[in-house]
C-alpha cells in the first residue's frame, strides 16, 4: 500500500472515531501539511465517503450519517469484540429475525482476519458456553424492538398487538418504562393504559408496535430491572408459598433470588442493621413445590413453612431419606 493510499485510510480512521476534526489536529497526525489533508478529503468524498467540512473557530471535518457505510477499519482487538457481540447477541435472543444478516456480517470480518486474530477467536468460541440455548419461538422482533426502544427514551405512548400465553390477542397502549433481558428473553415493563396498572410483556409476544401522539412522564420508584423481577415474583402460579426463615438478606437471596422470590422484614424495626441476620417473611408463587425443599436445605437457615401443608410433608419426606443415608453410613 502507497504512502498516500495508507495516509487516506489512516485519515479516514481519524474520522470515525467521532466529532469534528480540525486540519490542523488532522495535519499533525498524518505528518502532512494542511492543504494535503483538504486532498485526502477531497479523494474520501470521491469514493463517496459523506465527509462534512465545519465552518468556524472550531471548524474542520466530520462524517456525516449516509445511506451506506463508509469503509471501517477495525483493529485486531475491534473485530473480536463485534464478532463477539454478534454470537453473544444471537445465543441472547437479539438477532432472530435477522439471522441471515448477523451471520453474513460475521462472515464478512472473519474473512478479512489476520490467522493469528482467527485462531484467538476460535479458542474463544470453543471455550465459550453459555448456561441456556437462544429458544427459537422466543426472539423478539428487531423492528418491534427498535419502535419500542424509541418509545421508552422519548416517552411516548405505543400501541402493540399482544397475544398472551394463552392464545388471546389484544391491542393496548403502554407507557413504556424500560426494556429488559431476562434468562434469554426480552420483556418491555410500564404502565397499560387500558387496564391501568403496571405491567409486563414479553417483546416476542408482541406482534405490531406503533408509536403514538403525546408524552408520559415515567413514575418515580423501581427501576426497570426490579419491576420485571418483582413481577415474576408475584406471578400467578399454581401453589403460593409463604415461609419465614431467619438469617440476612444476603443469605436468603443466595438461594431465592428476587426474580423467584419478594422479601420482606417479618417485624420491621428503624434503626437496625439491613445485614444483620433477623427473621424475614419469604413469598414465591410457583408450579412446581418438589425443588422447594431441597433449596432449604441449601440455604441452612432456620426457617418455618406457613403455607402450603404440602411443603411441609415434602420437606418432612427429604429429611426422613437424608436421615436414613446418614444411619446407612
Amino acid at each position: 500500500m502507497s504512502r498516500p493510499t495508507g495516509r487516506v485510510l489512516t485519515l479516514l480512521e481519524l474520522l470515525q472515531s467521532g466529532g469534528t476534526r480540525t486540519v490542523a489536529e488532522l495535519a499533525d497526525r498524518l505528518g502532512v501539511e494542511g492543504r494535503t489533508v483538504r486532498r485526502y478529503v477531497d479523494q474520501l468524498i470521491d469514493l463517496d465517503v459523506p465527509v462534512e467540512s465545519v465552518r468556524g473557530r472550531y471548524g474542520g471535518y466530520r462524517l456525516a450519517p449516509g445511506y451506506r457505510l463508509p469503509p471501517l477499519m477495525l483493529g485486531d482487538d475491534e473485530a473480536l469484540a463485534v464478532l463477539l457481540g454478534l454470537v453473544v447477541g444471537r445465543r441472547a435472543g437479539l438477532a432472530a429475525a435477522e439471522r441471515t444478516a448477523s451471520e453474513t456480517a460475521s462472515a464478512k470480518i472473519r474473512r478479512v482476519l489476520p490467522k493469528h486474530v482467527a485462531g484467538r477467536l476460535d479458542a474463544l468460541l470453543e471455550t465459550l458456553a453459555f448456561t441456556d440455548g437462544p429458544g427459537e419461538p422466543e426472539h423478539p422482533d428487531a423492528g418491534i424492538l427498535l419502535t419500542v426502544a424509541d418509545a421508552v427514551r422519548h416517552r411516548r405512548p405505543v400501541s402493540i398487538r399482544y397475544t398472551d400465553r394463552d392464545g388471546r390477542r389484544s391491542e393496548r397502549v403502554l407507557h413504556a418504562y424500560g426494556i429488559v433481558a431476562h434468562s434469554g428473553r426480552w420483556y418491555v415493563t410500564g404502565r397499560d393504559d387500558g387496564a391501568g396498572e403496571d405491567r409486563t410483556f414479553r417483546l416476542d409476544r408482541i406482534a405490531a408496535a406503533r408509536t403514538l401522539p403525546g408524552s408520559f412522564e415515567a413514575p418515580a420508584g423501581p427501576d426497570p430491572v426490579r419491576r420485571v423481577l418483582s413481577g415474576f415474583a408475584t406471578a400467578a402460579y399454581g401453589h403460593e408459598v409463604t415461609l419465614r426463615i431467619h438469617g440476612t438478606a444476603e443469605q436468603i437471596r443466595a438461594q431465592l433470588p428476587a426474580a423467584v422470590a419478594s422479601l420482606a422484614e417479618h417485624e420491621p424495626e428503624t434503626g437496625r442493621d439491613l445485614a444483620a441476620e433477623r427473621w424475614w417473611r419469604v413469598e414465591l408463587r410457583v408450579q412446581q413445590l418438589d425443588w422447594l425443599p431441597r433449596t432449604l436445605a441449601a440455604l441452612d437457615r432456620p426457617f418455618v413453612i406457613e403455607r402450603p401443608d404440602e411443603l411441609r410433608d415434602l420437606v418432612a419426606a427429604l429429611a426422613d431419606r437424608l436421615a436414613s443415608c446418614a444411619r446407612r453410613a
